[in-house]
């Protein structure tokens, strides 16, 4: 009786088993369809206006003169700036709570609300930086607010992607150094932010290509749909490419529909070879690991 009732079990073990794989590929085909479909769609729309003149014109009421060059530039000003902040704050963060920081309630505490920042809206992080950039600090609505703002976004982002590189390192390396007489900041520049850079850099890069696709955040912030000019310096007014297609798209001539497709495809070139960089790195610095 024991016998059966297990044969039983197992049984239906199995059929859960199958269904829950059948829903994972019928997911994962949704989703594949849904994304070739979309590409498709974008690519025969925009394929035809993606030229030189289009990467170097400004903004017009003309659908056919209409080009990317101030957001293109707005948005990698933007980027630079972003990078220049969030990583290395990224990063010290991240060494610190791994590798220095007590084990305590209050690194418990900041552990936890650094996981949970990684998962807030990003509408909200605008809020945030309309109000202490925009409006306290009165740095206007200008590159350096943008930029202030998306680090902000992606500070959470980098962080737990450089502690999981750092946990990555076994701890025998550190032990090996420490052995040795290496000071505990000799043992993490010298033995184990090498090792660790891989999955670093990968968690960085994916958050930057994140930044550069958001819009909400500098739609709140003030990121103006129409610019006319080459952004100068980081108090520039500016636009970036996603806000430039979202306007685009809302107009009602059919025109704008295919140089909106034709910004989607600049944008999902830069997303691409960003996340092509990621994986190029890893598999670099993989390879070359000395143990």
């Amino acid at each position: 009786m024991a016998t059966s009732e297990q044969a039983r079990r197992r049984r239906w073990r199995r059929t859960e088993g199958s269904v829950f794989l059948a829903l994972c590929l019928a997911a994962t085909a949704a989703a594949l369809v849904a994304l070739v479909v979309l590409l498709i769609t974008v690519g025969a729309d925009g394929i035809g206006r993606v030229s030189w003149d289009f990467v170097n014109s400004y903004p017009s009421r003309f659908p056919e003169q209409a080009g990317i060059r101030a957001a293109l530039l707005g948005t990698i000003w933007m980027m630079a700036f972003t990078a220049l902040i969030a990583i290395p704050v990224g990063i010290g963060a991240a060494i610190y709570l791994e590798e220095f920081a007590p084990r305590g309630w209050l690194t418990k505490i900041i552990e936890t609300n650094i996981n949970n920042l990684a998962g807030v809206p990003s509408i909200i992080y605008g809020l945030l930086g309309l109000t202490i950039f925009v409006r306290v600090m009165d740095l206007g609505r200008s590159i350096i607010a943008g930029s202030l703002t998306m680090s902000l976004l992606i500070l959470p982002i980098i962080i737990v992607s450089a502690r999981e590189g750092l946990r990555s390192v076994p701890p025998s390396i550190r032990e090996a150094s420490l052995a040795l007489g290496a000071s505990p900041w000799q043992t993490v520049r010298f033995q184990v932010l090498a090792p660790a850079l891989p999955t670093m850099l990968t968690g960085i890069i994916l958050a930057l290509s994140r930044a550069m696709g958001e819009t909400a955040p500098l739609i709140v912030i003030g990121a103006l749909t129409f610019i006319p000019f080459d952004p100068s310096g980081p108090g520039s007014a500016f636009t970036v490419l996603p806000i430039q297609v979202y306007n685009w798209i809302s107009r009602p001539q059919a025109g704008f529909q295919e140089t909106a497709a034709a910004g989607i495809i600049v944008l999902l070139a830069a997303l691409l070879t960003m996340n092509a960089a990621a994986i190029a790195l890893r598999g670099y610095f993989e390879r070359n690991r000395r143990w």
